[in-house]
């Protein structure tokens, strides 16, 4: 019975509300007092009947909820035979919770609409050749899939044949198409507006990446911030405090109308429910925008965050470096550079991916034992031939001498903002590279944007070289910049800020940033990173844009005043509604529960603003788009 009223709350609402119309219709128009008491007690009793379910819930649990406040106070006010105050207070409070859910449901649309565009079925080929639709719950990895135009992607995979142009908004917060063709990435929940392509599927379920941005977000808008934690620590301890200075009124005024009226001017509920809702706005935002933020907590955190460190290939650069010189110094230089191309060609490093693009014919012989040097390099026998690939570090372990020609190249190389790679073959270095990789496009306006925003400093930290650490440093203007950098140096130096007060945030996308990622206040990771980087950190760059950073810091700092701005409103009109009620004639229950659900409202709605929330670039990029259509 009780699960029965409290789904028909919208139903009684509306009873009760034209009772009341037919009450007062009935005293003014016709002088009927008897049909306009006993429509305001039946309104009355029929509202109150889904807030006292609730309430007698909540003592269950011994929780003094707001319903129980109300409860109360309508039961006293029905004793007294204020009817008018009684039928008023239960449709305003029925009818600000309608309104309440209405306005949350759109606040929570951002992320509705996420779980809405998941695919759920895929168009696989079975082993006829022919493809057959199946729930997408059965796609297994490496299975072939079809998408044709219109369709949306079901796995993250590899295109195998055809092409087209996709959507990837939901995955990156861009709106504009991405042309895909044979060997490009592909990500599930994405669309594909214009071509037929089929698919490898190299992620499905839960493991797209997809999945893991509805996960991600999910389990950030359950979580709970410190002022959320805070503000239910409060409420706890003061909705029984409004019940004692109640009691308290009427024991010394005898005035039980006073004593009513102090029940329902002292609700909190706009307190209670102001920072949930910025948080959810402002995790929705995020999410529509290319940004995972993960949990309450990383909001408060981020916000206040004034130092930012970062790892310099794959996030301050495009990760795509390529050869910009080569000095050999034997004779062989074609065996050289075959030995060089085998070890370089069983590693994934952007540096080795570089030199195996530029030596594309080279010979490759397998390769036995491998030792890698943990920040130098890799040592490997080859043919019969001990091959120790890496940088000066690794030459000095090995005891390799460099001669003073080699010597100036590596100094030349590091001057020009090269990172170097050397290789040395039976004890003597063979050859020096230097790799250079391009600083991302837009980065630089970026950061400047993040010191806009009172981002005091701006760190980079690399395995690199220090001139090529120094070269991107000053392009880029950033305060500092330390090469030779290995893992736990990194770390080392995110804890040695945070001993002097700093409130740090790392931005990296390796796996040898994990250690900084999970020791930083803030860990950001590039979409495109390892796993191992994404789940260590607290923020997620989707599709590795580093464009998104500014917006991730901008709209944790709206989100961060947003719920001071809420918390103001909601103590601040339960402070006047209570030193109104002891030193004003005009306060009555009606005005009082008036005023207390308008605020709920006004903190929703002000929460609400958070989901067009845009950074200052994006709001000029916006502008220039409207004058250029206009």
């Amino acid at each position: 019975m009780q699960s029965i009223i409290l789904s028909r709350k919208k139903l009684i609402m509306l009873i009760s509300g034209v009772l009341i119309v037919l009450g007062f219709f009935s005293r003014f128009v016709f002088g009927n007092m008897l049909v306009f008491e006993g429509a305001l007690v039946i309104a009355s009793v029929l509202g109150i009947t889904p807030i006292a379910i609730q309430a007698f819930q909540a003592l269950k649990v011994k929780v003094i909820s707001i319903d129980v406040l109300v409860t109360i106070a309508v039961t006293g006010a029905l004793l007294i035979q204020n009817f008018e105050e009684s039928a008023i207070v239960t449709f305003l409070f029925l009818f600000g919770h309608f309104l309440e859910q209405r306005t949350l449901n759109k606040t929570r649309s951002a992320i509705k609409e996420l779980t809405e565009m998941a695919p759920e079925s895929a168009m696989v080929q079975m082993a006829s050749g022919d493809f057959e639709e199946v729930d997408v719950e059965e796609v297994d990895e490496g299975d072939t899939l079809l998408v044709k135009t219109g369709g949306k992607v079901p796995v993250d995979g590899t295109v195998v044949v055809g092409s087209g142009y996709i959507n990837e908004a939901s995955i990156t917060g861009e709106s504009v198409s991405v042309t895909k063709e044979k060997d490009s990435t592909v990500f599930a929940g994405t669309i594909l507006e214009n071509g037929t392509l089929q698919i490898r599927a190299d992620r499905v379920g839960e493991d797209t990446t997809f999945g893991r941005i509805i996960e991600l977000v999910e389990e950030a808008q359950d979580s709970k911030s410190e002022a959320e934690r805070f503000i239910d620590r409060f409420s706890k301890y003061y909705t029984p405090v409004v019940l004692l200075l109640s009691f308290v009124v009427w024991l010394f005024s005898q005035n039980l109308e006073l004593a009513i009226t102090i029940l329902v001017l002292g609700c909190p509920g706009a307190l209670v429910i102001g920072v949930p809702v910025s948080n959810v706005a402002g995790i929705g935002n995020g999410a529509r925008n290319g940004v995972l933020l993960k949990g309450s907590e990383v909001i408060h955190d981020f916000s206040r965050v004034d130092t930012i460190v970062f790892d310099k290939t794959g996030t301050l650069t495009a990760g795509n470096p390529t050869v910009a010189d080569t000095r050999v110094y034997v004779s062989e230089k074609q065996q050289v550079l075959n030995y060089l191309a085998s070890v370089e060609h069983e590693s994934d490093h952007p540096l080795a991916r570089a030199v195996v693009e530029t030596i594309k014919d080279a010979h490759i012989y397998p390769v036995e034992e491998t030792e890698v040097v943990k920040g130098g390099g890799v040592v490997s026998t080859v043919d019969g031939h001990r091959i120790a690939v890496g940088n000066v570090a690794l030459m000095e372990r090995e005891e390799i001498s460099l001669d003073d020609e080699a010597l100036n190249d590596v100094k030349e190389f590091e001057l020009n903002g090269n990172s170097l790679v050397l290789a040395a073959m039976d004890g003597k270095v063979a050859l020096v590279m230097g790799i250079r990789d391009q600083v991302r496009p837009g980065v630089k306006a970026n950061l400047q944007e993040l010191k806009a925003m009172g981002i005091k400093q701006l760190v980079v930290l690399s395995g690199d070289n220090q001139g090529t650490v120094d070269a991107v440093a000053g392009e880029l203007g950033l305060t500092d910049a330390y090469g030779h950098m290995l893992p736990e140096d990194k770390a080392a130096y995110i804890k040695e800020l945070q001993e002097k007060g700093q409130i740090v945030a790392f931005v990296g996308d390796g796996v040898n940033d994990s250690p900084s990622l999970a020791l930083a206040d803030i860990g950001i990771a590039m979409g495109n990173g390892t796993d191992v980087a994404i789940e260590t950190s607290d923020v997620v760059l989707m599709n590795s844009d580093f464009s998104h950073l500014p917006h991730a810091l901008g709209l944790t700092k709206a989100t961060a005043n947003n719920m001071i701005q809420n918390i103001v409103i909601a103590v601040g009109v339960v402070l006047i509604l209570l030193v109104s009620v002891f030193f004003s004639d005009w306060m009555t229950m009606s005005i009082g529960m008036l005023v207390h659900e308008a605020s709920i409202l006004v903190v929703i709605f002000n929460g609400m603003r958070l989901l067009n929330y845009r950074s200052r670039k994006n709001k000029q990029s916006a502008k220039g788009v409207h004058l250029r259509t206009a």
